[in-house]
């Protein structure tokens, strides 16, 4: 797993291992206690913003993002690639549109100096900020795969277009898993070696 990749899945792993125990102890204290941490839900939908934007941009970079490949594996190979170059420019242009709206929203939120109507009263330019960087981080990705896909295609190389940008399929899937499962020690040598030969 890439560095970036990994970083990221501690880091909003982490934020939302805490924000399950906040949950259930904010849980546990209105019942016994009847009284309120406040604030939970707030952090909540922090974590959640956060965190799906960049989720988007990791599902985007490990080809994780939901397509119909029922249909698309029975396709020519010239109208496969021909759907893998309109979706990945389509993808970019759309995270483009999606960051050029939370910039609005970030920039009227910080003119405004606006604060989250709850009992901590935090101000939104904060956690708008990091969503909104968040963001930008799935308009490279998406920008890069776009410009990668299209260069594929403009020097011919039409079989990688197919190979890399077409949606996940089980083999792709199993090589991932039985690379894992090497790299944790897991597998001395590929299925069918050894004395199977």
């Amino acid at each position: 797993m890439p560095v970036f990749e990994r970083l990221a899945a501690w880091v909003f792993g982490l934020a939302f291992v805490i924000l399950a125990l906040l949950v259930a102890v904010e849980t546990i204290m209105r019942r016994v206690f009847v009284r309120s941490l406040q604030g939970v839900d707030e952090f909540g939908g922090y974590a959640l913003a956060i965190g799906a934007a960049l989720a988007i941009a990791l599902a985007l970079r490990s080809r994780a993002h939901i397509r119909i490949d029922v249909v698309h594996d029975r396709l020519p190979r010239a109208l496969r690639v021909a759907l893998n170059l309109i979706a990945y420019p389509a993808l970019a242009v759309t995270a483009i549109a999606i960051f050029v709206m939370a910039w609005f929203a970030f920039r009227e939120t910080v003119e405004f100096s606006s604060v989250a109507q709850t009992p901590w009263a935090t101000p939104l330019k904060y956690p708008q900020g990091a969503w909104l960087a968040a963001l930008a981080v799935f308009v490279i990705f998406a920008l890069v795969e776009a410009l990668k896909v299209i260069g594929l295609a403009l020097s011919g190389r039409f079989r990688e277009v197919d190979r890399h940008y077409g949606p996940r399929g089980a083999q792709d899937e199993l090589e991932e898993e039985l690379a894992d499962l090497k790299a944790r020690g897991g597998l001395a040598e590929p299925p069918g070696g050894g004395a199977a030969r």
